[in-house]
């Protein structure tokens, strides 16, 4: 298995007739038109960030500045027995400002996919949830960075007391579904990734007709 082919195990597998995920396809490439001729680490994990002298395909050599493939994150839904979905609000001091998103986190070393889903649900929002949905992975920044994102939908979920680390600013809003997609359409909803979740699972919502 990859480094960025999730680690599944069958207990956690989406449950039959959900939509397939595209995460087995989140791979490098076999052929490589680009080859890297030296590197040079600018900042170590887990921010990593390395510059390579590279040769493109045009022969041209050419100084890259990015955080190389391997750091993952889980981004997760999480809707209520009563059809209402779990937001959070939280202050990202790069942008000096608090933008709704939904619940996510990066891998801890060796965590797989669905524990580090299930981990970040329960200290984000207090959550415990009764069914996980595979949506479609994605790479948010591909021009600067490898990274890839993996979202989940967390169904059935009942909410109980968050584990905020101490430099989390998080504040939990639970709003019916239709208001969600409202915000996302009026495009208040700022966060990329927390967009492309929600626009992934609206097709799932619908089927399950909580939309």
């Amino acid at each position: 298995m990859s480094e960025d082919q999730p680690d599944v195990s069958s207990a956690d597998t989406p449950s039959p007739g959900t939509p397939p995920s595209n995460w087995a396809q989140l791979v490098p490439d076999e052929a490589q038109p680009w080859q890297t001729l030296s590197s040079a680490e600018l900042a170590a994990p887990p921010r990593q960030l390395l510059r390579d002298r590279v040769r493109a395909h045009g022969g041209q050599e050419l100084d890259y500045v990015y955080r190389p493939r391997g750091p993952r994150a889980v981004f997760v839904l999480p809707i209520t027995a009563a059809s209402e979905a779990v937001l959070i609000r939280q202050y990202r001091y790069p942008l000096r400002a608090t933008i709704t998103e939904i619940v996510a986190g990066g891998l801890e070393p060796g965590e797989d996919l669905l524990a580090a889903a299930a981990r970040e649900l329960r200290e984000e929002v207090g959550g415990v949830a009764r069914e996980w949905v595979a949506l479609p992975g994605f790479y948010p920044q591909p021009s600067i960075s490898g990274v890839v994102f993996y979202p989940l939908l967390a169904l059935g979920v009942v909410l109980g007391e968050s584990e905020n680390e101490d430099s989390e600013l998080i504040e939990c809003l639970v709003l019916p579904l239709p208001e969600v997609y409202r915000r996302l359409h009026a495009g208040d909803i700022l966060d990329g990734p927390s967009s492309l979740t929600l626009f992934h699972a609206h097709a799932e919502l619908e089927r399950r007709g909580l939309v």
